[in-house]
Order: C-alpha cells, then sequence, then structure tokens
C-alpha cells in the first residue's frame, strides 16, 4: 500500500506544514536524500504544544507532542514533494525532549513520532534515531525533531 493511501486509511489529519521561523529551508533534497528541518508539535488549529515533559507535561503527552510533530513533518514532505509515494524510508531521526532535569524517559517521548512514522511507512518507516533531553527548546515547546529520509531517484 501507498504511504498516500496509508495516510487517508488512518484518517490523520495534518497541520498545515509550518513556515520557516528563521534563515533555512524545511526541506535541502542532495542526491537520493531529503534533510528536513527541525518541526515543533504544531497542532491542526496552529497552536503548539509547549512545557517541559517531567514537570509541566506528562511522558504520555510528551508521546503525543512528538507525534503531532510527525503529523507536522508529513505535512512539511507532502508541501515539499505533492505525495508521501517519493519515500522510500526513514534513514535518521533525531528527537529532542524539553525535558525536566531529573527527566530520564526521553526515548518513549520519541516513540510518538517514530511509531507514526512505522504506521504511514510500514518498517520502512523505522530508522536510526537519537532521543536526548534539552534544558529547553524554542518558544518553550515540548519536542523538536529533524529526520533524513531516502527519496526516490527521479522524484522530479
Amino acid at each position: 500500500m501507498s504511504a498516500d493511501a496509508r495516510l487517508e486509511e488512518l484518517k490523520l489529519e495534518l497541520p498545515p506544514a509550518p513556515k520557516p521561523g528563521g534563515t533555512y529551508r524545511p526541506v535541502v533534497v542532495t542526491g537520493n536524500m531529503a534533510y528536513v528541518s527541525g518541526h515543533g508539535p504544531l497542532r491542526t488549529d496552529k497552536t503548539l504544544i509547549t512545557g517541559r515533559v517531567g514537570a509541566d507535561l506528562t511522558e504520555e503527552e510528551g508521546r503525543e507532542a512528538a507525534r503531532v510533530v510527525g503529523l507536522g513533518v508529513l505535512a512539511t514532505l507532502i508541501k515539499h514533494f505533492g505525495t508521501l509515494d517519493h519515500i522510500v524510508r526513514t534513514v535518521k531521526v533525531l528527537g529532542m525532549v524539553n525535558a525536566a532535569p531529573d527527566f530520564q524517559n526521553h526515548p518513549a517521548v520519541i516513540n510518538g513520532f517514530s511509531d507514526l512514522m512505522a504506521e504511514v511507512f510500514g518498517e520502512d518507516g523505522i530508522g536510526a534515531r537519537s532521543a536526548v533531553g534539552m534544558g529547553s527548546l524554542p518558544g518553550n515547546i515540548a519536542v523538536e525533531v529533524e529526520a533524513i529520509f531516502e527519496i526516490v531517484q527521479d522524484y522530479h
């Protein structure tokens, strides 16, 4: 099943693809790799999920924030490529959790993102990954994720 068909089958509502908040590109393609800039948890109503996991948010709320980040990344990929079907697989994910100093379960939070990629792309949605805690993130967002995807050679 194609990723676009799977997205429709899952009835996922994507937020608007976020606009850059600085001097950078949301997606840079080189060869058959797409580098997606860091995304925050932007909801469909254009609000952000904010707070520190382990203090203001529970681990489960952090996990949901990471899933919301994944929806934003999917929206950005669709805006850039016109389809998710140009994505071959997830290569690498860096998940950053705005965490309380004593919070230690960063990987469980970033599973919200990784599990969504697996739902949409199947086994090819699971890539290499780092999940780390941060003392703060821009705008006090709960989670930020950047990702690298392999794309089909002839997507143009």
